[in-house]
């Protein structure tokens, strides 16, 4: 994939839209394969970190909230926890206003272990306070949006600390993304899933930038 994105970007004229999908593309392979290719069977070194890492917290009587900017992944996380018996709730874009209200609710006060939330989703008008534990599965290219998301557990109400973990792919895409993040704090959300975002307004030098390979 990434030869395929440097030999595109010697073209003149660019496509942004087609480097947004391989973007994508290569974002998708740092959660996992399965996302992309139907032959792979066995879950991503990062989602088997992550169940690791949840089943870690649940021993220590911790409540989780998961963020992915794809909701695809939330769906395979979804299956794991089906396997290995880990309760969770999950909200994305399609569930009701009336539903995620119950959901919220039933969280806040039950034993589930885990609530996954899709980025579009997670955005605004979640007061999970029961939580003591944040994951974003994948970097996130606004970090007030990041910010925003991780305050869903940081509400008042909250009587103790939260922990906050993210897991970045080394040598990869997502470290790209954190580099040229943490250099330009004001990046719009580029890379919601079916948001175009700031990529027209990118510098040809900031997208090549993110295809180079250490």
């Amino acid at each position: 994939v990434n030869k395929s994105l440097q030999e595109k970007l010697d073209i003149h004229q660019l496509g942004r839209i087609d480097i947004l999908a391989m973007l994508t593309r290569l974002r998708q392979l740092c959660q996992d394969s399965r996302l992309l290719y139907e032959t792979v069977e066995e879950p991503s070194s990062k989602l088997k970190g992550c169940m690791e890492l949840i089943h870690s917290l649940k021993e220590n009587h911790k409540k989780i909230l998961l963020f992915s900017s794809f909701t695809s992944v939330l769906h395979l996380i979804e299956e794991q926890c089906h396997k290995e018996h880990i309760s969770y709730y999950l909200l994305d874009g399609s569930i009701s206003k009336e539903k995620r209200k119950k959901m919220v609710d039933a969280f806040q006060n039950d034993e589930t272990t885990l609530f996954l939330i899709s980025l579009k989703a997670g955005g605004a008008g979640l007061n999970l306070t029961s939580a003591q534990a944040v994951i974003h599965f994948d970097p996130w290219w606004n970090m007030s949006a990041k910010n925003q998301a991780t305050d869903r557990a940081h509400r008042i109400g909250q009587k103790e600390a939260v922990q906050v973990f993210s897991l970045i792919m080394k040598n990869s895409i997502e470290e790209k993304i954190m580099d040229l993040q943490n250099q330009k704090k004001n990046l719009a959300d580029t890379f919601v899933e079916g948001n175009e975002g700031m990529i027209s307004t990118m510098s040809i030098d900031d997208m090549k930038a993110l295809f180079e390979i250490s």
